[in-house]
């Protein structure tokens, strides 16, 4: 499997609270695809069945995520079920920590700004590539990337392309403490002690604070326009065929 899971436990707490997920895919640079997203799903469901208190999602092989597998993506149900997993994190009672090296591009950063809290190392790289391959992310995505790193370093991101390094992303606020793996673990056992209940409604008030984002037909339509779109297929022949590609804008 591409996923695997780890569970251990935590000096002074009851059983085993702590959950370490990694995507284990190194050929891919971590990449995700349509089984990678559903055993992540199921990964995601098992550790709340448990008494997880935290859950730390990472990658092998010293990659984050590169993003989505384009070798096997072809329309936007790949983006649908990849929707399910960001609502996860977001949903699951307990805090979720990315522990970041290496690319966090596309889908990887989506991941990452996902979970509630990020570690990084100071080369990781930050960034959403879709305009190069003439898709669009989710709405909620757009959201959460403006509210952490700011809507000026959101459009640079969203609208040229641009790649933020860890250092960089640990100034803006968009990673909350520099290292990797490590680092991750030793934050979660200093989170895992703490109240349980009083994180669980903290989280929820904090995911409240986020404006439920209203159906907007505009938004959906430009969504599927890009999804069905000369310049998507245009985007994903250039990608398999390593070429620079020529969007029409149509």
């Amino acid at each position: 499997m591409a996923v695997h899971t780890e569970i251990r436990g935590v000096a002074g707490v009851e059983g085993d609270v702590l959950t370490v997920i990694t995507l284990d895919r190194p050929e891919r640079r971590n990449a995700v695809d349509h089984q990678t997203l559903e055993d992540l799903t199921a990964a995601l469901e098992a550790a709340s069945a448990r008494p997880t208190r935290v859950l730390i999602l990472t990658g092998a092989a010293g990659h984050f995520c590169s993003g989505a597998d384009l070798t096997g993506v072809e329309d936007a149900s790949f983006a649908t079920l990849l929707q399910g997993v960001l609502d996860r994190l977001r949903e699951v009672t307990f805090p979720t920590i990315a522990a970041v090296e290496g690319s966090a591009l596309g889908a990887g950063s989506q991941l990452a700004v996902a979970c509630d809290l990020r570690v990084a190392t100071a080369d990781a790289s930050f960034g959403v590539p879709a305009a190069k391959l003439g898709l669009m992310v989710n709405h909620w995505t757009v959201q959460r990337i403006a509210t952490l790193a700011g809507p000026s370093v959101a459009r640079a991101i969203l609208l040229a392309a641009e790649v933020v390094r860890g250092d960089q992303a640990l100034r803006l606020g968009l990673v909350n403490r520099e290292g990797a793996l490590p680092e991750a673990l030793a934050w979660a056992e200093e989170i895992a002690v703490l109240a349980p209940l009083t994180i669980a409604g903290h989280k929820l008030m904090l995911n409240r604070l986020e404006p439920a984002l209203p159906a907007d037909p505009e938004v959906a339509a430009a969504f599927d326009r890009a999804w069905t779109s000369a310049d998507f297929a245009e985007g994903i022949d250039a990608f398999r065929s390593r070429r620079r590609p020529s969007f029409q804008g149509r």
